[in-house]
């Protein structure tokens, strides 16, 4: 069994604290994180600056490990999606070329447990949350290609500029260790990315948003995917435990709080055709939103396989457009990407070994435990 101590797991603050501890200065800290996420560098005999001594301390009791890429998949839109090991799983990660900005969209659990009946994800069960390493180490991974493609010519690879927890899982589910992976990846010393560039995905796990408030500062994106409460219980059940009502209540107070994107929160909103795409619902989902800040992202459904759904057609998600601007919202409909490669919102699955099985219907006290074993 592995027992030495994957530096990967660690923040800055972390970091320096490991060095004091093991009898080093707390400035080798610095050094390692530069040598990890500004050379990634996982080779200890290869860090100039340090000791031969300290090298062979190190190399005995710690590790550099991030997930292992399996499989490269290219879609015909440029999208990437790269299927990552972790122990015995998969995971998958999906690198998002456009003309002024590359994003790339992380998971941060091994499955799902919220059960959207729209998601294939959902569909595989959940497994465990990802540790810190197995979060920023997509990025380190997908970074470090980058970085060893840059001089090779026709390079198509772009430098990642923004961050989304979109993936596979519920990143406020896993709460520990998504914010440590943040402050990971808005760490200068770590990926310097901006905190407007990075955007956390939530089905609206109440007790998540606002703990996140005194923790970090970053835009979130709420999927409500419904405009009442009688529609989102029936496709998600998580609006069992913690309805539209309770989830906005708690976006606005985060607004107050953070100053990323303006305050504004982010809408995301499924098509699912004759289920929530009405003129009558766009007019409800208005209504709801009034006085909060916000944005809305339209999103047709992807299709997946063992759903009774069907996409909205292209009339019925435009009809949807325009009664919201009505409204004079900020609504988009988001452009589908990757669907060739089954790499668009709501098609990702990894390769699930040893899951917990649950009944969808049983979701609500099953997520509720776990967001007060990763929340408290």
């Amino acid at each position: 069994m592995n027992t030495k101590i994957n530096l990967l797991n660690m923040n800055r603050e972390e970091l320096l604290n490991f060095f004091q501890k093991i009898g080093e200065k707390p400035f080798r800290g610095y050094q390692i994180m530069k040598w990890i996420y500004h050379y990634y560098c996982n080779d200890f005999n290869q860090m100039t600056n340090l000791s031969i001594n300290l090298k062979k301390k190190l190399a005995k009791i710690s590790e550099i490990r991030a997930p292992i890429i399996k499989k490269k998949q290219i879609s015909l839109d440029g999208t990437i999606k790269w299927t990552m090991q972790v122990d015995t799983q998969e995971i998958e990660t999906i690198y998002i070329p456009e003309i002024y900005r590359t994003t790339l969209c992380i998971s941060s659990q091994i499955g799902c447990a919220v059960g959207c009946s729209f998601c294939a994800t959902a569909q595989q069960g959940f497994n465990r949350n990802l540790k810190v390493s197995e979060i920023v180490g997509q990025v380190w991974q997908i970074s470090k290609t980058i970085q060893l493609n840059k001089n090779i010519t026709h390079n198509k690879y772009s430098p990642i500029t923004n961050i989304v927890f979109m993936g596979m899982g519920e990143p406020l589910l896993n709460i520990k260790n998504v914010t440590s992976a943040i402050k990971i990846i808005l760490d200068k010393l770590g990926f310097g990315i901006s905190k407007r560039r990075i955007t956390l995905s939530t089905a609206g796990i109440v007790p998540g948003i606002e703990k996140l408030t005194d923790i970090v500062d970053i835009p979130i994106a709420i999927s409500l995917h419904a405009p009442n409460d009688h529609i989102r219980s029936k496709i998600m059940p998580i609006n069992n435990k913690y309805n539209i009502s309770n989830i906005l209540n708690s976006v606005n107070k985060y607004s107050k709080h953070f100053k990323s994107n303006h305050r504004r929160i982010t809408i995301e909103y499924i098509l699912l055709n004759h289920v929530n795409d009405d003129i009558s619902h766009a007019h409800q989902l208005a209504k709801k939103l009034k006085g909060i800040p916000c944005k809305i992202n339209l999103i047709p459904w992807n299709p997946i396989p063992n759903t009774p759904y069907t996409c909205s057609s292209r009339i019925r998600i435009h009809k949807f457009l325009q009664i919201l601007l009505q409204y004079k919202i900020n609504t988009i409909i988001r452009k589908t990407r990757g669907a060739d490669i089954n790499a668009a919102c709501g098609q990702l699955t990894g390769t699930i070994t040893n899951r917990i099985n649950f009944n969808i219907s049983n979701c609500t006290n099953y997520t509720n435990n776990i967001a007060v074993n990763n929340i408290t």
